[in-house]
């Protein structure tokens, strides 16, 4: 895993909700932002992956709460809270509908965001997200247990403590960012209603041996109308509000947005929904 994209893009401070929110902007074509993973920033996309994206679209690229070039506040570290700063920031670029694509935490980010603001995105991609707490194995709720500022110590020759201290305003807070993810992540969730009431075209992605196991994201897909059914030969059987799914093989939590298909994939339902 390298944590560095090596591309060169234009980095932005925009003020929303009390945030001073960087972002980069990559590439030209119609708009998406492109959201990150927790611990991570928007260099965590491979030095692969950011450039094809860019090639086809003008990526938005922002450090959430907390991550990478966006200093921390006074608030909890909450998916929903970060969803408004995104909202908040499509309104300050003026952008028309963008797409909204989001890793992991990046992932419920994107999904909150269209699930809340669906006038403001024009499609979703919500890649390793699992929506319920109880998706993930008891050994991984574990692991996470085990966050909080005393790990900072355990964590110095990972990328993400190597990122953070290469590029945070505040190099010293990062045990305190831990303290805020042990938090969220300890707190229990159900999205399943958020899913549900999805009014923009969405795919659930997820590689083949992430986090939580792939019936998972098929059950997520069935709350969107998939899998209920035969698609049909013109795809008349699909799910009514342009939704799919894609488990993609070989791929785990920890590479999957490093994979170049993770990005054929996420082209070919963005432009494809075009059509």
């Amino acid at each position: 895993m390298e944590w560095n994209s090596k591309s060169s893009g234009t980095g932005e401070y925009a003020e929303v909700n009390g945030l001073n929110l960087y972002y980069e902007t990559h590439g030209t074509g119609r708009p998406m932002v492109l959201l990150h993973g927790g611990l991570g920033s928007g260099e965590m996309f491979g030095p692969e992956v950011l450039p094809a994206l860019a090639e086809h679209h003008q990526v938005i690229l922002p450090d959430l709460q907390g991550h990478g070039r966006t200093a921390d506040i006074d608030r909890p570290l909450e998916i929903p809270l970060m969803a408004d700063d995104i909202a908040a920031l499509i309104d300050h670029l003026g952008l028309d509908r963008p797409d909204v694509v989001g890793f992991s935490v990046g992932g419920g980010v994107a999904l909150h965001t269209a699930a809340k603001y669906p006038e403001k995105v024009g499609r979703a991609v919500v890649t390793s997200a699992h929506v319920r707490r109880n998706a993930v194995p008891a050994e991984m709720l574990a692991q996470q247990g085990q966050v909080n500022a005393a790990a900072a110590e355990f964590m110095k020759d990972t990328p993400m403590y190597e990122l953070y201290q290469r590029v945070a305003p505040r190099p010293e807070d990062f045990g305190r960012l831990l303290d805020k993810i042990g938090v969220a992540m300890a707190q229990d969730f159900d999205y399943s209603e958020e899913v549900r009431g999805l009014q923009v075209p969405t795919m659930i992605v997820a590689g083949d041996a992430d986090m939580a196991p792939p019936s998972h994201y098929v059950e997520v897909f069935k709350l969107l109308d998939g899998g209920l059914r035969d698609g049909g030969w013109m795809g008349e059987g699909r799910p009514k509000g342009g939704h799919a799914l894609a488990i993609l093989p070989g791929l785990t939590h920890y590479n999957i947005v490093d994979s170049p298909l993770w990005a054929t994939t996420v082209l070919a339902f963005l432009d494809a929904q075009q059509a």
